[in-house]
């Protein structure tokens, strides 16, 4: 389709009422005081614009922390906004006192008091510093709290036993281990809704961070070691989660979707990934392993015993990674 310039009868809203209001102004108003009042209306119109345009991107924010679908991401919003509110108080006085000290002390006044041998003041020292004291205090106490609250280690509490699913981070690809039901996935990570999951994360290559904005916060996975994380979702839904690491060329490309499911869509997940009839042992592993992009998620219906005991005690696992000059 080829783009059309607009015409009378497709122009903006906006635009139509802007040249009206301009067109009545000059017939009302004399030259000079029309002059004025139409580059009063285009600043205006700039204005409203310029305050209008940014909330297109609003939708942005439902697939981060201010959307939060679980417990964690939501503790997490609920810390920043408490933050925010806190540090209103600090923000706020800077913004209102800073013009008004800037017109009160302008050059054209000659009316306000010159005192320059002015040095202390116990009521204005106690402005000075009381205020910045206890809003630091109240900061420490929340984020003391959640600290340890939010702690990715620390499991959910949940009438519901955890599912075990363990992460790898790969050039330029996720693999998701469940060792308790003995099938995987690469680049699809899927768990039933309202059930808390615990994961156990190690890296085949460089360092990398797991991130899923909208269940929990970012956790590194390295290798030779392993790191935990703790999360859940309160409803069936996708969710967006990414290496948050810069790793080579395929950086951008490495996300993949969470999917939540309701415990009978997640039995019949199941149930295909066991079907697929691919086991993932060490040679699939060293196969799977090389730096690539993998658009379509795959499944393994078995895994071979320890293969993640396996990855992480790798000497060198970087080794068996394919290299070439554009990963340098």
């Amino acid at each position: 389709m080829r783009y059309a310039p607009p015409t009378a009868s497709r122009r903006w809203p906006g635009v139509d009422t802007i040249a009206m209001s301009e067109a009545t102004i000059a017939k009302l108003c004399p030259v000079g005081g029309g002059r004025r009042a139409r580059a009063l209306l285009r600043l205006a119109s700039f204005f409203t614009v310029a305050a209008v345009l940014p909330l297109g991107g609003c939708g942005v924010l439902d697939h981060g922390m201010l959307g939060a679908a679980g417990p964690v991401a939501d503790q997490t919003r609920s810390l920043f906004l408490i933050v925010c509110m806190i540090l209103i108080f600090v923000v706020g006085p800077v913004l209102v006192l800073t013009p008004i000290f800037a017109w009160h002390y302008r050059l054209s006044n000659t009316k306000s008091a010159y005192r320059p041998q002015w040095g202390f003041n116990w009521p204005l020292e106690g402005l000075i510093w009381i205020p910045p004291v206890i809003i630091v205090v109240v900061l420490a106490v929340f984020l003391w709290r959640d600290t340890h609250r939010l702690d990715p280690y620390r499991p959910l509490a949940s009438s519901y036993p955890p599912i075990e699913v363990q992460v790898v981070a790969l050039d330029w690809k996720w693999l998701f281990i469940y060792p308790d039901d003995g099938v995987a996935s690469v680049n699809k990570l899927v768990i039933p809704s309202g059930r808390p999951v615990h994961l156990s994360l190690t890296s085949a290559t460089v360092m990398q961070s797991f991130f899923i904005p909208q269940l929990a916060g970012q956790i590194y996975a390295m290798a030779g070691m392993t790191t935990q994380q703790n999360l859940a979702a309160d409803a069936p839904g996708t969710y967006r989660g990414e290496n948050m690491q810069f790793n080579g060329m395929g950086f951008q490309n490495q996300k993949f979707p969470v999917v939540s499911e309701t415990t009978d869509d997640y039995r019949a997940w199941l149930a295909q990934a066991r079907a697929s009839g691919k086991t993932l042992d060490m040679a699939a592993f060293q196969t799977l392993s090389a730096r690539s992009v993998q658009a379509v998620p795959s499944q393994f219906g078995a895994i071979a015993p320890n293969l993640f005991q396996s990855i992480v005690a790798l000497s060198d696992p970087g080794m068996h990674a394919a290299h070439g000059p554009e990963h340098r």
